[in-house]
């Protein structure tokens, strides 16, 4: 009994007796001679044998172990899937998010451009002797001068980052 329940519990961890083997410390003939009933594991090597195959001492040398029933491998078919689509909708959630950042960075754009353009630089009018509004007037300037050219770099490529989430996969 014991050589078939090492024999069945190997296979159903989808270890072959080599790998066993080299587990165990041990030579592929060892196992293979267990296997076929021609010795037995030592005391010690019957414990490593069990924590490897993830059962008790008692199963190895006494309880019968079937083999997996079809229903068990539709169970475990079955959880996979659920898996894959809980991953499929928190991936698309994930899409969504990124997509809905990038079409508010390109209005948050369009709306600064509009606002900068009715402005229409009316802060170069303002009278610069005065320190506040010399402050005021040098800071809307420096962002007007660098938001004009980073800005057209930056709706480029959230368009392409909005065009690249709708493509299919």
């Amino acid at each position: 009994m014991l050589n078939e329940n090492i024999k069945k519990l190997r296979k159903s961890k989808g270890l072959s007796q080599e790998e066993l083997a080299i587990k165990l410390n041990v030579v592929r003939q060892t196992v293979s001679k267990w296997e076929n009933g021609l010795s037995v594991p030592d005391s010690s090597m019957l414990i490593a044998l069990a924590d490897e195959l993830d059962v008790s001492v008692g199963v190895l040398l006494g309880e019968t172990v079937t083999d997996p029933m079809p229903d068990d491998l539709k169970t475990i078919s079955e959880k996979l899937e659920v898996i894959n689509l809980q991953l499929a909708k928190r991936s698309m959630v994930r899409l969504k998010a990124i997509r809905g950042i990038l079409i508010s960075v390109c209005a948050l754009i369009v709306i600064t451009f509009i606002i900068l353009a009715a402005m229409q630089s009316s802060y170069l009018g303002w009278d610069y002797n005065n320190p506040e509004l010399a402050v005021a007037g040098t800071i809307v300037h420096g962002f007007e001068f660098v938001f004009v050219r980073l800005a057209p770099i930056v709706l480029l490529i959230s368009v392409v980052g909005i065009v690249m989430t709708y493509k299919k996969r």
